[in-house]
C-alpha cells in the first residue's frame, strides 16, 4: 500500500466508487485520511481501510465489548494468540517487507501525526498503564509483547470518530500478542534486537529484505505458508475490558465492572482476511442506511459500528463471544 495504494484510492474517489482494502500500514491509512477524507465525502463514497485481519477483529472486538458491557467501558487490552499445527507457522515475506518499510520510516509517521495537530481524546476513568515490553499475562498463562500491527492506530482513530461524531464515551486501548514460554521470549528478543538494529540503515534493510527466513528465525519466507500450515492455523483475540456500571461514575471511583470477550477465527492471512473483507463489502452494499451519513475515509469501526457486520462475521466463522462479565 505504501508504494501502490494511493492511485487506487484517488481513482475510486474521482470515479465515485467506494473502496475497501486490507492494509495494515498505519502511515498509509492515516495519510489517506488526511489527503482524501473531504474529497471522498464530497463524492459520497466510502473508503474503508484495514478491513482484513488488520484490523477488523481488534476494531470491532472493542465495539462488541463495549456493546456487551452493562455500563461504560473505559479501557481494553487485547491479546492475540496465533495457534499453529504440527508443521508450525510461516508468514509470507510481503508482511515482513511492510514491517521493514514501516519501522524504517517511523519519523515520517511521527511528523504526520504532529502536523495533524489533533486535540487529545478525553480519558475516562484511570489512565490505562502500558505493560512492560515483555510481560506475563496470568489469565492466559503466557508471556506477551506489544502487538506491532495497525490495530492500536486503527482502534484509536475509531474511538476518536465515535466520540467526536456520535458523542460516545471513548475507550482506551492497548494491544499485545502472546508468545508462549520463556524460550520463545529469548528467541524473540534476539530477533527483535537484530531487526531494530538493521532496519535503521539502508544496507541493513536490504539484508532484511533479502534474507527474511534467516533474520526472522524461520517465521517469514518468500514462499509463505503451505496449505497444511494454513489448514492447521487459527487465531484467538482475547479482550479484557474494565469500566463502570450504570449510575456509577468515573469521578474518584475505581472501575467496578470487568468483562472478557473473544474473537476467534481461522488462519489470519489467507482465510480470515478474505472473509472479513467480503463481509465488509457486502455490509457496505446492504446496510447503506446504517453507515455514516456522508462518505469519507473511515476505519472499519467508524464505518460499520451500527451495521450488522459482526452478525455476518459470526455466521461465517469469525466468532465474537462474551467469556465472562462481572461487577467487581
Amino acid at each position: 500500500y505504501r508504494f501502490y495504494g494511493e492511485p487506487v484510492v484517488k481513482a475510486c474517489i474521482e470515479n465515485g466508487t467506494s473502496c475497501i482494502d486490507i492494509c495494515g500500514e498505519p502511515q498509509f491509512l492515516e495519510l489517506m485520511y488526511w489527503k482524501y477524507h473531504e474529497k471522498a465525502a464530497e463524492k459520497g463514497v466510502y473508503i474503508v481501510g484495514s478491513s482484513g485481519f488488520d484490523s477488523i477483529p481488534a476494531d470491532l472486538g472493542v465495539i462488541y465489548t463495549r456493546n456487551k458491557m452493562n455500563g461504560t467501558l473505559t479501557a481494553v487490552e487485547s491479546f492475540l494468540t496465533v495457534h499453529s499445527g504440527p508443521e508450525g507457522m510461516c508468514i509470507h515475506d510481503g508482511t515482513w517487507k511492510s514491517a521493514i518499510y514501516g519501522f524504517g520510516d517511523q519519523s515520517n509517521l511521527k511528523k504526520l501525526r504532529n502536523e495533524s495537530n489533533l486535540k487529545p481524546v478525553p480519558i475516562v476513568g484511570p489512565k490505562l498503564k502500558r505493560r512492560w515490553p515483555i510481560s506475563y499475562c496470568r489469565e492466559l498463562n503466557s508471556y506477551s509483547i506489544p502487538f506491532m500491527g495497525a490495530d492500536v492506530s486503527v482502534v484509536r482513530r475509531t474511538q476518536r470518530y465515535l466520540h467526536e461524531n456520535l458523542e460516545e464515551s471513548p475507550v482506551q486501548y492497548a494491544a499485545y500478542v502472546t508468545v508462549g514460554g520463556i524460550t520463545s521470549v529469548i528467541k524473540l528478543m534476539f530477533a527483535g534486537l537484530f531487526f531494530l538494529f538493521f532496519v535503521k540503515f539502508g544496507i541493513g534493510r536490504q539484508l532484511l529484505i533479502k534474507f527474511p527466513w534467516l533474520f526472522s528465525f524461520g517465521y517469514f519466507s518468500k514462499q509463505g505458508p503451505t496449505q497444511k500450515q494454513i489448514d492447521a492455523s487459527s487465531f484467538t483475540m482475547t479482550f479484557f475490558g474494565q469500566g463502570y456500571s450504570q449510575g456509577f461514575g468515573p469521578d474518584k471511583n475505581k472501575p467496578n465492572i470487568r468483562i472478557c470477550t473473544q474473537v476467534k477465527g481461522p488462519e489470519a492471512g489467507y482465510v480470515a482476511t478474505p472473509i472479513a473483507m467480503v463481509q465488509a463489502a457486502l455490509t457496505l452494499l446492504s446496510d447503506a442506511s446504517d453507515l455514516p451519513k456522508a462518505g469519507g475515509v473511515f476505519t472499519p469501526g467508524a464505518a460499520f459500528s451500527r451495521t450488522k457486520l459482526i452478525d455476518r462475521l459470526n455466521q461465517r466463522g469469525i466468532e465474537f463471544s462474551v467469556i465472562s462479565s462481572s461487577e467487581v
